[in-house]
């Protein structure tokens, strides 16, 4: 069973997308993450409300990633309360299990957006009715190719830490 106590020092310093294991199946088949697959909307992180109030990278039509790069949980929560990363870490309990891929960074270039620089973005746009991670969330905008994957792991309710998915 994944701890809940400590963050994950796997996920540490690394760049990530995280997503079920149905949808894991599905970026597998199409042999790409896409900004907006196939799937229902109440599926779909935050988007009860409509499309005015999707998350912010969603309404750019991006893929949101988590940087956890030089992250410290306990800094973090107390410099960004409204954050809603804990929903994803370890994993997601609607899903049960979450699968957590892992970007090579140096394979995202022009069409990546880092946290600091997303935030920016969302401030200058005065986009405050679209979610946000501050500095966690980052973004790349289009699809994302599974050449770009290093490596898959899943964690859940029944899993012990993670484990790598092959």
């Amino acid at each position: 069973m994944a701890s809940e106590d400590n963050f994950p020092d796997l996920l540490l310093d690394r760049l990530w997308h995280t997503t079920s294991l149905t949808r894991y199946h599905m970026i597998k088949k199409d042999g790409q993450i896409l900004p907006n697959p196939a799937i229902p909307e109440k599926e779909r992180w935050g988007s009860n409300r409509g499309p005015e109030f999707y998350p912010y990278v969603r309404s750019l039509g991006g893929i949101s990633l988590f940087d956890f790069t030089n992250f410290d949980e306990e800094v973090y929560c107390k410099k960004y309360v409204l954050s809603s990363w804990y929903e994803f870490v370890p994993y997601r309990r609607t899903w049960g299990t979450s699968v957590w891929i892992e970007i090579n960074r140096k394979a995202m270039r022009e069409n990546f957006i880092s946290g600091k620089a997303l935030l920016k973005k969302w401030k200058q746009e005065e986009a405050y009715h679209h979610n946000i991670m501050p500095i966690i969330e980052a973004a790349h905008i289009g699809p994302i190719d599974i050449g770009a994957i290093c490596c898959v792991y899943k964690s859940g309710a029944d899993i012990e830490g993670f484990q790598p998915i092959k």
